[in-house]
């Protein structure tokens, strides 16, 4: 049975049926069955070209009804089983009256005569969206330092005074309540608490305001570290620093721990593990009981090197670097210099020095430690090349091929060579790094170069050898030194005054140069304070018929003293003298010269000193410099840097004598300004300067470009 109004359905084999609920004014009536055919034939025929005009409404035919009724669809039903209700016959179901609408017979316009533009809104382009402007309020953080945190992570600082809307600036002022909880619990006012709320006052920005109210700080009532014996006594307990009574400040406890975790392993417990504190709070005292376990491991010393990896070298030379001796206590600081030796060799793309255990003991009773060096070597091949431009000595450019592991260990074979307006040249070197030693480099060179200066014209070949103890841009050393021998053959053209005009000689010269080095300086290229002491010594003898044994020797000074933080004064001097040999004796390119770069700028390369009284073939005096045995050099200037550019004002001044000792007379002053611009290499130089009381034949401007400070 259904429920009235509801549609009957069948058994499968029913004939198909429409129907209606039953009334007394609508009785069942049995057998009213309508057939499959004659409901086909009653259902109006359609157009199978769906593109034709659909029919007009009053082409159907709708019979009037005096008591219309809801028409039930029709719907198949089973043709076996008997209808559990009174069917009706479909021709008695009354049609539905229609007005006749012209409209509707009209056939659809086509498609293609929509406009498919989208519909632009107005604004839709402005990407600026609505926005609230509002203010941030912080109340009660101040007092316990906690503002200016607050103020690196609040959300509301982070939107910057602009909202969307005002939902927005609750839910922001909301989280800044939890931040605020936070930063009290952080420094100990674990009771602390805060709310916010939002402002509108009446022709002003919304305000968000967050207040705080921080309540009594926590402090440490008692101090418990669980930990091992240590020698001395009470190393992890020296090492925290903390007491009793101090505040339960979270970034304070937390800089104490990785004190601990710092100190121990420079004291010989490298294996220091710092465990979970754990901090007991007190609400009736607002104290807070604080333990921590600290598992120190062995006490230990250093004992053997291993290494893994693509290997630029072994274990072996990994000791060489190393500063400490086996057997020696145990400090982490050693350890990470080690390191920084390793990386400052430029083998590597990475590289890493860890401490293993190895249960052996040393005769006090530390545990040895195997230092493990994962080595990941990098390219060992270098292309390099410099360039710079004096007036005087022209453009010089040296480009230099260099293969830093060609002999393992740190044997470096360099190819390099010289092109330039007034000097070429080639060379090989061998260069041993830490030779022996760290830090101590063994080099053997064979030079050869033509030079091509207003003074002399030089063709000349060296033979090398030198152990240095050198300063490089990662190990800046205090004190440096520098040995050697040297074999030179060179054949020269220089004026002669006993003929009266220019001849070419041929000398051979021995020399046994020396360095010493003392600096302060905090930087190589680019110095800001400390001071610089060099002495050069140079035992020669001069090979021409008969030997001539005789010395020289160079001693200079530069200072540097910062005045506030973007000027500093900058002074050099420099003093030479050759003993023990007449000047037409020595080799023009053995002599001493002043002017240029890297001398007395505003003159021109080697132009200061005695000139030749010669003569052109037109009667011109060429006024060519012919050295002399000494010198001295005075400059001074201010460096003013501006970000990642300088200006330099500077004086030089300086002369060259025949004397073998430098006189304080008739010194040349050269005056000029330069510009820095800073890179992380150094600094790239251009200096501009001009001679003061020029005189005929010197240069009236003299531009200069290096990288690097003039000195």
């Amino acid at each position: 049975m259904t429920a009235p109004g509801a549609l009957a359905q069948t058994t499968p084999t029913s004939p198909s049926t429409v129907a209606v609920p039953s009334s007394p004014q609508n009785p069942p009536a049995e057998g009213a069955i309508v057939p499959d055919p004659e409901f086909d034939a009653a259902l109006p025929s359609l157009s199978g070209d769906i593109n034709a005009p659909l029919e007009p409404m009053s082409g159907f035919d709708a019979p009037a009804s005096p008591t219309p009724q809801t028409t039930a669809p029709a719907r198949p039903a089973p043709p076996t089983a008997p209808a559990t209700e009174a069917a009706v016959p479909a021709e008695t179901l009354p049609d539905a009256v229609l007005p006749e609408a012209p409209e509707l017979a009209q056939p659809l316009p086509p498609l293609s005569s929509f406009d498919v533009t989208p519909v632009e809104v107005a604004g839709t382009d402005d990407k600026r969206a609505v926005e609230i402007r509002y203010d941030t309020v912080v109340r009660g953080l101040d007092e316990i330092d906690g503002a200016a945190q607050f103020k690196a992570l609040s959300s509301l600082q982070e939107g910057k005074g602009k909202a969307a809307n005002a939902t927005m600036v609750q839910a922001r002022a909301r989280e800044d309540e939890q931040l605020a909880i936070r930063i009290m619990r952080a420094k100990g006012y674990y009771d602390g608490t805060a709310t916010s709320a939002i402002e509108n006052p009446p022709g002003e920005r919304i305000r968000a305001i967050v207040t705080a109210i921080p309540g009594k700080q926590f402090t440490l009532g008692s101090i418990r570290i669980d930990t091992q014996p240590t020698v001395p006594p009470n190393l992890v307990q020296r090492e925290l620093p903390l007491k009793v009574g101090d505040p339960v400040d979270a970034e304070r406890i937390q800089a104490a721990e990785a004190n601990v975790s710092l100190k121990l392993p420079q004291q010989g417990y490298p294996f220091v593990e710092v465990g979970q504190r754990d901090i007991l709070l007190d609400d009736t005292a607002y104290t807070g009981a604080y333990t921590l376990p600290v598992t120190t491991g062995p006490r230990s010393s250093f004992g053997t090197y291993s290494t893994t990896g693509k290997l630029a070298f072994d274990a072996d030379h990994v000791g060489v670097l190393a500063r400490f001796k086996q057997g020696e206590l145990y400090d982490d600081r050693k350890v990470d210099d080690l390191r920084a030796a390793l990386v400052s060799t430029g083998l590597f793309s990475s590289v890493s020095v860890e401490p293993q255990r190895t249960g052996q003991l040393a005769p006090d009773g530390t545990e040895l430690v195997n230092l493990l060096v994962r080595q990941d070597a990098g390219p060992a091949r270098t292309l390099a090349g410099e360039g710079g431009y004096g007036t005087g000595q022209g453009i010089r450019l040296e480009g230099s091929w260099t293969h830093r592991n060609l002999f393992p260990p740190e044997g470096a074979l360099i190819v390099r060579g010289v092109a330039g307006t007034q000097e070429q040249g080639a060379g090989v070197t061998f260069r041993r790094s830490n030779a022996g030693r760290r830090d101590r480099t063994f080099q053997i060179l064979a030079n050869v170069s033509r030079n091509n200066y207003d003074a002399f014209e030089a063709f000349t070949g060296t033979l090398g050898i030198r152990w240095s103890y050198d300063s490089t841009p990662i190990w800046q050393k205090r004190f440096t030194y520098a040995y050697g021998a040297e074999l030179i053959g060179t054949n020269e053209d220089t004026y002669d005054f006993d003929v009266g005009g220019r001849r070419r000689k041929t000398y051979g010269i021995a020399a046994l140069p020396l360095f010493a080095g003392f600096d302060t300086s905090d930087n190589l290229l680019n110095p800001t304070k400390g001071f610089r002491l060099k002495l050069n010594v140079s035992p020669e003898a001069s090979v021409q018929g008969a030997a001539r044994p005789y010395g020289r020797f160079m001693v200079e000074g530069t200072g540097y003293y910062p005045i506030g933080e973007s000027i500093v004064i900058a002074g050099r001097a420099r003093a030479g003298s050759i003993q023990g040999i007449a000047r037409d004796d020595l080799a023009p390119s053995r002599r001493y010269y002043a002017g240029g770069g890297g001398s007395v700028r505003g003159f021109g390369f080697q132009e200061l000193g005695p000139r030749t009284p010669e003569v052109d073939e037109d009667g011109n005096n060429l006024n060519r410099p012919i050295g002399g045995r000494s010198l001295n050099e005075f400059a001074i200037e201010a460096r003013y840097r501006f970000g990642n550019f300088g200006i330099v004002p500077f004086l030089d001044a300086g002369q060259v004598y025949e004397s073998s000792l430098p006189k304080g007379s008739d010194l040349r002053f050269g005056a000029g300004i330069g510009g820095r611009f800073y890179t992380n290499f150094g600094p790239l130089r251009v200096d501009v300067a001009t001679p003061i009381a020029r005189r005929p034949g010197e240069s009236k401007i003299a531009l200069y470009i290096s990288i690097g400070q003039a000195f």
